[in-house]
């Protein structure tokens, strides 16, 4: 990972040499740039984004940026959606303006879905209490996956999860099934390291129906080799107990299931790394952020 130099990661030079045609141009344009956090380092007052592509001047691509107000780093984790200002000044790429995203700058489809742990918690603030503090350890939980195999989180000491919610019988193709997909993306994206440093889980929050071959059949949408993606049901009660540890609720209403979107991170000794709320973010930038988890010195 580069400090705050202003380079780009991972060959990402030569990519945007060939969209902006030469270096040069990055010290006559300013631009609005968004994306997920995937890195920090206070020492170096800078920070890594996976950003979105910005059209017309560059790809999606993850980079390093300085940060000329060290305060705002203090507001800052892995996982975040952030917006600044891409800008260069003598060979350093700046993150200028910098802000945090919420779910409400987002399409009215997303708004919906991020707004809903708000409206949740203003409506039950007991249950806010029961969640994972980024960098605190997840407590272990046991659920049987599609397989039929008992998961407790535990067993998988040693490998990133990555977390996410959802159930066969939701209608919108924006909600549980793309976060399902983003997970589908991050283990081809990691195969040959998916079951050895890599485990995914996707837990079911309609457990009457999401069983047994229901279950099943459901992860087979996917391709979900059950060796490193479990897909998770058990009683409702310890569903709903897990869920809260992430700030994500459901409830049922006029006949489908309401609910929150979240993606957790967890590194390999169980604990939080992030706590993605919505839908805003994309496969690449999810991955982005496991390969950091994962290439951490153990």
């Amino acid at each position: 990972m580069h400090g705050p130099t202003g380079r780009f990661h991972r060959g990402a030079m030569l990519a945007v040499a060939i969209v902006a045609g030469t270096a040069g141009v990055w010290g006559a344009q300013e631009h609005t740039a968004q994306g997920i956090v995937t890195g920090l380092d206070t020492s170096k007052q800078s920070l890594v984004v996976s950003c979105d592509a910005i059209p017309g001047y560059m790809s999606a691509m993850e980079m390093s940026f300085a940060v000329r107000d060290a305060n705002m780093l203090k507001t800052m984790r892995p996982g975040m959606a952030v917006r600044f200002t891409m800008v260069e000044e003598n060979h350093v790429l700046y993150a200028d303006h910098l802000q945090v995203s919420t779910a409400a700058d987002f399409g009215a489809e997303q708004m919906q879905a991020g707004g809903l742990t708000a409206l949740d918690a203003a409506l039950n603030p007991a249950a806010t209490g029961d969640m994972v503090q980024p960098g605190n350890r997840v407590p272990d939980f046991a659920l049987t996956d599609q397989a039929g195999k008992a998961i407790h989180l535990s067993d998988l000491r040693g490998k990133v999860v990555v977390l996410t919610f959802g159930y066969s019988r939701c209608p919108f193709p924006d909600y549980c099934y793309r976060l399902s997909n983003n997970l589908g993306a991050v283990e081809k994206r990691f195969r040959a390291r998916a079951g050895r440093d890599l485990a995914l889980i996707t837990i079911a929050i309609d457990p009457e129906h999401d069983q047994g071959t229901v279950l099943s059949e459901y992860a087979a949408v996917f391709h979900a080799d059950p060796a490193d993606w479990h897909f998770l049901t058990g009683p409702l009660p310890v569903i709903k107990q897990v869920a809260a540890m992430f700030g994500m609720n459901f409830w049922r209403q006029e006949g489908l299931l309401t609910h929150s979107l979240h993606t957790a991170v967890l590194d390999r000794d169980g604990n939080l790394v992030a706590n993605i709320e919505g839908n805003h973010f994309t496969a690449q930038q999810l991955g982005d952020l496991v390969q950091t988890v994962m290439n951490r010195p153990q």
